[in-house]
């Protein structure tokens, strides 16, 4: 009775869940964000430390915090780790040149212990840009399907339009009380 009692309390609580959006420079995640929070696109500048906000869907409060993907902070991404329920990944899906340096920062992340129990949602952004891989490369490229310890999802998308954007939210609401 208190397991199930539990459960409940978990779906209906306004428990907020701890989100962290990485990738690297200029993949769009602070586009993203903002696009999660205002429905509409921001000028963005280079994300030094992090930008943090509540996005509610359905009565879920997420937490997010977009931290900065520059080389130089990608060694201070840890700092976010400690209590993070989900990844956002945002890879751009023109930047073939530097889709191995995302591989490495993902498994980097995934080993950390702070994130053991995290879902890991991948953001294939810039989906409306000539020449850009699909969905199905990057996972490929990435090697998602070795991916057993951690729940994932990849998702196509476009920050300026909004495109797919819902569709992660919706997987991430749909892993809220599943661990």
């Amino acid at each position: 009775m208190g397991l199930i009692f539990a459960k409940l309390w978990s779906l209906f609580s306004n428990q907020e869940h701890k989100v962290i959006i990485v990738g690297l420079d200029n993949a769009g995640k602070t586009t993203i964000l903002y696009q999660f929070l205002m429905n509409e696109v921001v000028h963005t500048s280079p994300t030094i430390g992090s930008n943090v906000e509540e996005i509610v869907v359905k009565n879920t409060h997420f937490l997010m915090w977009d931290i900065g993907g520059q080389e130089s902070l990608r060694s201070s991404w840890n700092t976010y780790y400690s209590n993070t329920e989900f990844i956002i990944l945002v890879v751009d899906s023109i930047d073939r040149e530097r889709l191995s340096i995302t591989k490495e920062e993902l498994y980097r992340m995934l080993a950390h212990e702070d994130l053991r129990k995290a879902a890991v949602l991948i953001f294939a952004n810039k989906q409306d840009m000539k020449g850009c891989m699909s969905a199905a490369e990057i996972s490929k490229y990435l090697t998602l399907s070795s991916i057993k310890d951690h729940p994932w999802h990849i998702q196509s998308c476009c920050a300026l339009t909004g495109e797919g954007l819902c569709q992660g939210l919706e997987w991430m609401t749909s892993r809220i009380g599943v661990r």
